[in-house]
C-alpha cells in the first residue's frame, strides 16, 4: 500500500510564506510515480487543484496561485514540495498531496492509482 505523508502547514500572516512537503513510499514494495500534486479544500467548498508536476517536470497551476506558488519535485526521494509566497487569506484551506503511482510486486507493475495524504492545514490571517 502506498503511503503519502504531508508536512509543513501552519498559521501565517497575509503576505507570508510557507513550504509544504509530501513524500510517497511503498512500504515493502517498490513504486513508480507518475504525477504528483497538491489540492486544497476550504470550508464549504469543493476540493480544487492547486498545482501538479509530472516526472518529466511539466507543471501546471490553478490561475489563482500563478506567480505566487511554485511546485517542485525530487524524483529520487519521491517527494514533492509546494513553496507558497505572498499568501492571502483566501489560500486558507486543508492542503492534500496527491500521488499517481503504480506498485511493483514481484516485477509486476500493478495498475496506476491515485493516493492521497491526510491533509495539512494552512491558515492565512489578514
Amino acid at each position: 500500500q502506498v503511503q503519502v505523508v504531508e508536512s509543513g502547514g501552519g498559521l501565517v500572516q497575509a503576505g507570508g510564506s510557507l513550504r509544504l512537503s509530501c513524500t510517497a513510499s511503498g512500504g515493502i514494495f517498490s513504486i513508480m510515480i507518475n504525477a504528483m500534486g497538491w489540492y486544497r479544500q476550504a470550508p464549504g467548498k469543493q476540493r480544487e487543484l492547486v498545482a501538479t508536476t509530472t516526472t518529466g517536470g511539466v507543471t501546471d497551476y490553478t490561475d489563482s496561485v500563478k506567480g505566487r506558488f511554485t511546485i517542485s519535485r525530487d524524483n529520487a526521494e519521491n517527494t514533492v514540495y509546494l513553496q507558497m509566497n505572498s499568501l492571502k487569506p483566501e489560500d486558507t484551506a486543508v492542503y492534500y498531496c496527491n500521488t499517481q503511482a503504480r506498485e511493483v510486486r514481484g516485477g509486476v507493475f500493478l495498475s496506476p492509482r491515485d493516493y492521497w495524504g491526510q491533509g495539512t492545514q494552512v491558515t492565512v490571517s489578514s
